[in-house]
């Protein structure tokens, strides 16, 4: 019989772990659990004899791959994937996948969120500013890009993207506007929705130079990985516009100058929040769970990311 993992050191809500255990028996296969561990060991050990891996922010690297010789699939319950070795697993003949879509709205309502806490001054008394009327461009047009623009029209916003990998007339059918280049988005936007993956090409793309073009009050707001900031010259650009501000769904390394010199301009998250709802974690979770069911019966691999 094959053995089912789910190893996750955040575990999935309750109602999420028996809905996706009850997924993979009633498929006839077995449930391991692995939660809320602290060591690397304990995954090791856990690996063994499975054959898939159900994670979430948990690190699937080469040593896990090499403690885990009858593993087959590897599937991470939301859309990025950056913590999975991607060679070392094709390597192996191990298809990794992910699930797209099923924490879109959580991370979306999160960034609209935390942009309506920054604009009214964290609810100091103060008078802020509406997001009605102001112009929000969307770096990244895929599924939680989708739904904060549906949002920001919602609250009134102007809506704009940039994505070379989305037709141009997709886009313009949500009733968005489309841009031709990244700078042409920033130049024109108060505000900048970050929706981007961490590759080699996009980490720490998006820097000085590029930030500086957004308009006075300019305001960052990242869902995405923290590693497609450029740390160093973001830090630049705080000093040179007081007037701009940084939103992260993750705290950056360099946390600590914001809190000495930026008090008031930034709002990170304790931790990355952005599937942390009810809905998403069973959401992707059960999406996980019916993936490694069809993998497993029929050799279904339509959200495979590795080749």
């Amino acid at each position: 019989m094959k053995k089912v993992l789910i190893a996750t050191d955040k575990p999935f809500a309750p109602v999420a772990v028996k809905q996706i255990a009850g997924i993979i028996a009633d498929s006839g296969y077995e449930v391991k659990m692995l939660e809320k561990y602290t060591t690397k060991a304990e995954l090791l050990e856990a690996v063994k004899n499975v054959h898939a891996i159900i994670i979430r922010s948990d690190i699937i690297d080469r040593e896990v791959l090499e403690a885990a010789p009858e593993l087959e699939i590897v599937v991470r319950a939301g859309a990025g994937y950056d913590n999975v070795d991607l060679v070392a697993a094709t390597e192996k003949g191990v298809c990794v996948m992910n699930t797209p879509g099923q924490n879109s709205n959580a991370v979306a309502e999160l960034a609209i969120g935390m942009m309506i806490y920054v604009a009214r001054n964290g609810y100091d008394g103060s008078s802020g500013v509406e997001l009605k009327g102001k112009k929000i461009g969307i770096h990244a047009y895929g599924n939680v890009g989708y739904c904060v623009a549906v949002i920001a029209k919602g609250l009134g916003m102007e809506v704009y993207a940039f994505d070379p990998f989305v037709a141009k007339e997709k886009i313009e059918a949500d009733g968005v506007k489309v841009v031709d280049s990244v700078e042409d988005l920033y130049s024109a936007c108060n505000y900048v929705s970050l929706h981007i993956p961490a590759t080699a090409t996009t980490k720490k793309s998006i820097n000085f130079e590029l930030l500086n073009k957004m308009p006075k009050g300019g305001v960052l707001v990242n869902t995405a990985r923290k590693e497609v900031v450029n740390e160093e010259e973001l830090l630049q650009l705080m000093e040179a516009r007081p007037d701009f501000k940084y939103i992260s769904d993750v705290a950056p390394d360099c946390t600590p100058v914001f809190e000495e010199k930026y008090k008031g301009r930034f709002l990170f998250t304790a931790k990355k929040m952005g599937a942390q709802t009810a809905e998403a974690n069973v959401n992707a979770g059960v999406a996980a769970a019916k993936q490694i069911v069809s993998f497993f019966d029929t050799g279904n691999q339509t959200f495979r990311v590795n080749k």
